[in-house]
């Protein structure tokens, strides 16, 4: 009977000190999960930088790390296809003809919900284009305002973009 006694005592202290060890409090957790997302959204704006970045100094370079293999991308109500379809056929000689490529008022929103981050950016932008002696065409510039949504993926530790949207409408002059 003692030891019956003894065993109860101790089971019951045992439960009762497990019951009173601090579980961390919800608000707690909420700041933790805040931070790392917040850090999480610091990455996601880095990678839309290095995009940008690169077009505006009119290359492609470094750029496909960016983007996973199979990214879809479409411009102007048009599907253009995997990024590299798309820097293949339609950017990427585009930036031939350019002599600058620059955005102005940029403003981008990133929400991150893992694994997956959403972009919306607002710009205008402004491009030069080269003038064309055998064309005979003389340099002008283009002014338009733009939007663009993108969706990424974090995928072994990295963000990546999965999928890209731009429209614009050219700025009367």
């Amino acid at each position: 009977m003692k030891t019956i006694k003894t065993i109860f005592i101790i089971t019951t202290i045992t439960v009762l000190l497990i019951s009173c060890k601090e579980q961390p409090k919800e608000k707690e957790i909420n700041k933790t999960e805040k931070a790392d997302l917040s850090k999480e959204k610091e990455v996601v704006l880095s990678v839309m930088k290095a995009y940008k970045d690169a077009i505006q100094n009119l290359t492609t370079e470094g750029t496909f790390e960016l983007f996973t293999q199979n990214a879809t991308i479409f411009e102007q109500g048009k599907v253009e296809g995997t990024y590299k379809d798309y820097i293949d056929h339609h950017l990427g000689p585009e930036l031939g003809h350019f002599k600058s490529f620059t955005f102005s008022n940029y403003k981008i929103d990133v929400t991150v919900n893992l694994p997956y981050a959403f972009t919306t950016e607002n710009y205008l932008y402004t491009i030069v284009l080269k003038g064309n002696k055998a064309k005979a065409t003389k340099e002008r510039t283009i002014e338009s305002k733009g939007v663009a949504t993108s969706v990424l993926e974090k995928i072994d530790g990295e963000w990546k973009i999965i999928h890209s949207h731009t429209s614009f409408k050219k700025i009367k002059q």
